[in-house]
């Protein structure tokens, strides 16, 4: 949970070093500024520490667990070590596996083919579609949005109340929305789950960064999450958890590496033994280098203190809501309330402002990155814009022109890595578009909003 602000106030830490800190773009009204990357939600930028390890051994690459010379040996080890550091990264349990994937996406597809026949699978209408989409050859409930993480944990037990308890049945749930931020009750959910015999994954892609996660104390079966959200974009996630259903399922692919042995039948045909460890879902050769970065940034993040970059993060959120309290254009979305405790992501909508327009303005003019649009949330953002949550949309920018109104969101996001300057410069973007309007012409191209390079305002 964050911490206090007295405790904040006397743990803050200095920004961790990144790649692209000092990285310059140009403004559309002439000049350069340094780069304020606002959009860690969908991918943070390399911590220098995972990129200076990577390039160190990058020298050494090899093949792993097939060779026997020295490259090849000194690979496996590297990679072997990788998955054992975020086991300890994670808080796991003895017996469970950690499986490299390439994305949370990935990881929780995974699951859903390891999934026992005849699952029923519960997930809240409010996930990024990585934990929405995956389960479609099981029997999903999609449980409304809850408004307090008080009404999650009951609609969770009335949905579970009603199925039977002897069949198997896994819960889907976010640990931190990647549109509000908040935080949801993972333990209390895990202890409804498994009241009722069911099972729970905890899609972790926006706490990992952000809050230590045990397995262990959060009392969850699998945590999912991408390196590419933990400052690793080396294409590379995890699934860690339960070892069972994934050593009793078919293997994810099908190849070397997943196989143990292989033999040719009397008949003609081929006898598999698949491998009951992690490697069973791992065939192909695998991202060593994608593994070893996430390992690194575990080290990282473990090395920093989880309570100085907490500390600093509760400071940053402060200083956006605080900074924007006075502008009443700007409404921040919440299921849970605006006091609710949150990792540093804040979506918001701009009164008379389209926001892709907005966003548009905020890259041309002041070199802010943030994103625009529905997030891979379709359903909750809509929900939170008072727009029906069934109604189709694009995952990106809306169509509309500068101007006119959108059903869409605009998001800013934050880390370790963060200046303390981006998000003050970022506050006061926002003031000055609010109050002064866009300094430049902007138009509509590709269905994304952005500046008229042939006219000035």
């Amino acid at each position: 949970m964050p911490v206090s602000t007295a405790a904040a106030d006397q743990a803050v830490c200095s920004p961790l070093p990144v790649l692209g800190r000092d990285v310059t773009v140009p403004l559309v009204t002439g000049g350069e500024v340094t780069y304020a990357a606002l959009d860690y939600a969908a991918s943070a930028p390399a911590l220098q520490r995972v990129w200076d390890d990577v390039a160190a051994y990058a020298p050494y690459y090899g093949s792993v667990h097939r060779g026997a010379g020295y490259l090849s040996q000194l690979s496996t080890d590297l990679f072997e070590n990788a998955r054992r550091t975020v086991a300890e990264f994670l808080d796991c349990r003895d017996g469970d596996q950690v499986v490299f994937t390439r994305s949370t996406t990935d990881s929780l597809n995974l699951l859903a083919a390891a999934l026992p026949g005849d699952c029923e699978v519960f997930v809240f209408e409010t996930e990024h579609h990585a934990s929405l989409l995956p389960w479609r050859d099981a029997r999903v409930t999609y449980l409304d949005a809850p408004n307090s993480p008080r009404q999650a944990v009951e609609t969770l037990e009335r949905a579970l109340a009603g199925r039977d308890p002897h069949g198997p049945a896994l819960v889907c749930v976010t640990a931190a929305s990647n549109v509000t931020g908040e935080l949801w009750p993972v333990r209390e959910l895990a202890a409804a789950a498994h009241a009722h015999g069911a099972r729970i994954v905890l899609d972790a892609a926006q706490l990992a960064p952000h809050h230590p996660v045990s397995v262990r104390d959060l009392d969850v079966d699998w945590v999912a999450f991408s390196g590419h959200k933990l400052y690793a974009p080396f294409g590379s996630g995890v699934l860690a958890g339960r070892a069972d259903w994934l050593r009793e399922a078919e293997p994810y692919l099908a190849g070397g590496g997943a196989s143990r042995t292989v033999t040719r039948r009397a008949d003609g045909g081929v006898d598999v033994e698949w491998h009951g460890s992690a490697a069973r879902h791992e065939a192909g050769s695998p991202n060593v280098i994608g593994a070893y970065a996430i390992a690194s940034a575990c080290k990282a993040l473990t090395e920093a203190g989880f309570d100085a970059l907490l500390a600093r993060e509760e400071r940053l959120i402060r200083t956006v809501r605080e900074g924007l309290a006075d502008v009443p254009e700007v409404r921040f979305l919440s299921l849970f309330g605006d006091d609710a405790p949150r990792v540093g992501v804040l979506s918001f909508v701009v009164e008379g402002w389209n926001s892709s327009h907005f966003a548009a303005a905020l890259s041309a003019e002041y070199g802010i990155g943030v994103r625009d649009g529905l997030f891979c949330a379709h359903p909750l953002v809509r929900r939170l814009l008072g727009g029906d949550p069934q109604a189709q949309g694009e995952c990106g920018a809306p169509e509309a022109a500068p101007g006119e109104k959108s059903l869409n969101a605009i998001r800013v996001s934050f880390g370790a890595g963060t200046p303390d300057e981006h998000v003050e410069r970022f506050v006061r973007a926002v003031r000055e578009l609010v109050r002064d309007g866009a300094r430049w012409t902007y138009r509509t191209e590709d269905g994304r909003c952005v500046p008229d390079t042939s006219a000035r305002t």
